[in-house]
């Protein structure tokens, strides 16, 4: 007969409340692990949205920079308070903006909207400006031959594009300072040419180093020299043969003229830019056999499409024009005529009427080029040939990059 066991009320008790104390923990666990994975389920989801949102606010940057490329946004650098939004609204919704700024229909294919703007105003709105100093009085540049080149003295100004993506409740800004592409143009003299010249009449050449706010018409030291920027000065006149100087005309610089520099002229146009040839006739582009009535652009004049074959004959009767003007054959100026940036012509140039150009000059020429009729101005420019290329070469470079706080 076996022993019987008796078990003492205590020890069962015990037992239960070891039992139930088990059954609580499981509980807990269960509890716990159901809430962790709903929050992580919470967290991936918020983690998505940010993505998302991210993403379109990236991608109200990529049309604020197409709006710059495109001149549908023009800030004017005479003014560093100018601003322009752009706003998910049809043209004629837009909402109206203050004084120094500029409201902008999206460019976005109607119902296909993306959220990284708003209807109306608001701190979401997508926005362009000119990154200032704190008071909004002076616009920094950026100029890579300066130390700093991020300052406020000269070179190509810093936009600030400030983009709100939205995806669902969730909301990303970001802030990029860009600048458009910098090229690095390389000239000899404000006016350059591959044959003999004669700058008579009332020519007048300076090749010190000037703004791009110089005023159009400005000539002679002074009062150029009001808008002189002390470095990056060149010859006035520059010339693989002789150089003469008859009558009125006027040649400033270091030094005034530079002559008989046979072998020294460029191979191509490609040269000026740094560029090899194939690179350079790609971003050029494909010519055109008419003179555009307002060359503010990057152009190629040609009338039959061979490079560099001088055949071409085009004419300017006054207007204005910047950026790059390249001419396959020659030119003559007739009329009232003002160009900021670089023109380069292959042929020669017949100069009748009154001509101003902030920048530079280069002239591959046939025969002597003779500058007898009219008025011909050229001040050098650095940086009126950086800003006008760049405001038409169609890239953009980024400096700086960030998320910033929301409020």
């Amino acid at each position: 007969m076996r022993p019987s066991i008796r078990i003492h009320p205590s020890e069962r008790g015990i037992a239960l409340v070891m039992a139930v104390i088990s059954l609580l923990v499981i509980a807990v666990i269960a509890l716990v692990l159901t809430t962790s994975l709903n929050m992580e389920k919470r967290l991936a989801g918020h983690d998505v949205r940010d993505s998302k949102a991210l993403n379109l606010a990236e991608a109200g940057v990529a049309e604020a920079l197409s709006r710059i490329r495109s001149q549908d946004i023009a800030l004017s650098t005479a003014n560093p308070r100018a601003v322009a939004q752009i706003f998910l609204a049809p043209a004629g919704s837009v909402p109206v903006l203050g004084a120094d700024s500029t409201g902008l229909e999206t460019a976005q294919p109607t119902g296909e909207w993306l959220n990284y703007s708003t209807p109306t105003k608001s701190r979401d709105a997508l926005t362009v400006e000119f990154k200032t100093d704190a008071n909004k009085t002076v616009i920094y540049r950026y100029d890579s031959n300066l130390n700093p080149p991020i300052q406020t003295t000269s070179g190509l100004p810093v936009y600030r594009v400030t983009s709100t993506g939205r995806a669902g409740q969730n909301r990303v800004r970001i802030q990029s300072d860009v600048i458009q592409k910098p090229f690095n143009v390389s000239v000899q003299g404000a006016f350059m040419a591959g044959v003999p010249v004669n700058f008579s009449g009332n020519s007048d050449v300076c090749g010190y180093n000037h703004t791009a706010n110089a005023p159009a018409g400005t000539k002679g030291r002074p009062p150029c020299d009001d808008y002189e920027t002390g470095n990056g000065n060149l010859a006035g006149g520059w010339s693989t043969g002789n150089i003469t100087t008859p009558g009125s005309s006027v040649q400033n610089g270091v030094p005034q003229i530079s002559q008989g520099n046979a072998g020294q002229f460029f191979d191509g146009p490609w040269e000026v830019f740094g560029m090899g040839q194939a690179e350079f006739w790609s971003w050029l582009g494909a010519p055109v056999g008419s003179e555009p009535g307002s060359p503010n652009g990057i152009y190629y004049l040609d009338d039959n499409g061979t490079q560099m074959d001088q055949s071409g004959n085009f004419a300017y009767h006054g207007g204005n024009g910047e950026g790059f003007l390249y001419i396959d054959g020659d030119l003559t100026i007739n009329g009232n005529f003002n160009y900021k940036g670089l023109i380069y012509i292959e042929g020669d140039l017949k100069v009748n009427g009154t001509t101003w150009i902030l920048g530079a000059l280069v002239v591959r020429g046939k025969t002597t080029v003779k500058l007898a009729n009219g008025s011909c101005t050229v001040l050098y420019s650095s940086e009126a040939i950086q800003q006008s290329i760049a405001r038409y070469g169609g890239q953009f470079v980024t400096l700086s990059w960030r998320q910033i706080p929301l409020n």
